[in-house]
């Protein structure tokens, strides 16, 4: 228990939303992701519970609304609070209903909250992202990071000594991005490089970088470029849109 509150200090919680409808995805969701929560989906409640055997210290936000009927949820949630004590659970529904919420709040001890979903989706955005600070769900981490080292889609192009050179991204976030290239292009630290073009799946984005150093990692040379503070803000929101899919398609491959 004490090693899953060490981890979750330093490198946050995970925060899982359950049978969430289009709307939540597209708004709360995509916000959470904005604004650098590690946040994921899932439509199977059964292998996201197995999935909590790694993950102890989660944080997730069900759809009471789907899934299973009332008395099915009441005894998954609390068959997880008992099981897995760290994990803290909040419920949403479209039903305003003071008696159920109640039910949630002081019989199950959800501690996440209840929430009504409604069309405006501001209320509820700031509800959660206030209870995912009480509950330190980001820890020290500032950035959240994309590995893309498998993905032969994640690539870089960067102009170097009057030509141009082509690198493989390792992983990236919206801070810099490492990479490696088939030759070693001796990259001086400090150095500025303009209209560097990143390919991410089929979204194509121009930054500029500063080289700020280099690691050996299995024998190859793996260079880290932070990009400078002119980034568009749409490359950001693109960067953090990537990171959000790849990190998504490593867990379903994981829980599935």
């Amino acid at each position: 228990m004490g090693d899953t509150n060490i981890q979750s200090d330093i490198s946050g919680r995970k925060i899982f939303f359950l049978y969430p409808t289009a709307s939540v995805q597209s708004q709360i969701i995509t916000e959470l992701a904005q604004q650098e929560y590690e946040v994921y989906t899932s439509k199977d409640h059964a292998r996201l519970a197995r999935a909590f055997k790694k993950y102890q210290d989660s944080i997730i936000y069900i759809n009471i609304d789907e899934g299973m009927s009332k008395q099915d949820w009441e005894r998954w949630i609390g068959g997880i609070l008992s099981g897995h004590p760290e994990i803290k659970i909040g419920v949403f529904s479209s039903v305003s209903d003071e008696e159920l919420k109640d039910e949630y709040i002081n019989k199950l001890h959800v501690s996440c909250g209840f929430i009504a979903i409604k069309h405006d989706m501001s209320k509820a955005i700031d509800i959660i992202l206030e209870t995912l600070k009480t509950h330190n769900a980001k820890g020290r981490r500032k950035y959240i990071r994309a590995t893309a080292e498998r993905e032969a889609t994640a690539t870089l192009n960067m102009p170097h000594n009057g030509g141009f050179i082509n690198g493989i991204i390792k992983d990236i976030s919206v801070v810099g991005v490492s990479c490696k290239f088939e030759q070693d292009p001796d990259l001086k630290k400090n150095t500025l490089f303009k209209d560097i073009q990143i390919k991410l799946q089929s979204m194509l984005i121009k930054v500029e970088a500063v080289a700020f150093g280099s690691r050996m990692d299995g024998g190859e040379k793996n260079y880290v470029l932070l990009f400078t503070q002119r980034i568009d803000p749409d490359v950001r929101v693109k960067i953090r849109k990537y990171i959000q899919v790849n990190l998504q398609n490593k867990m379903d491959s994981e829980i599935n």
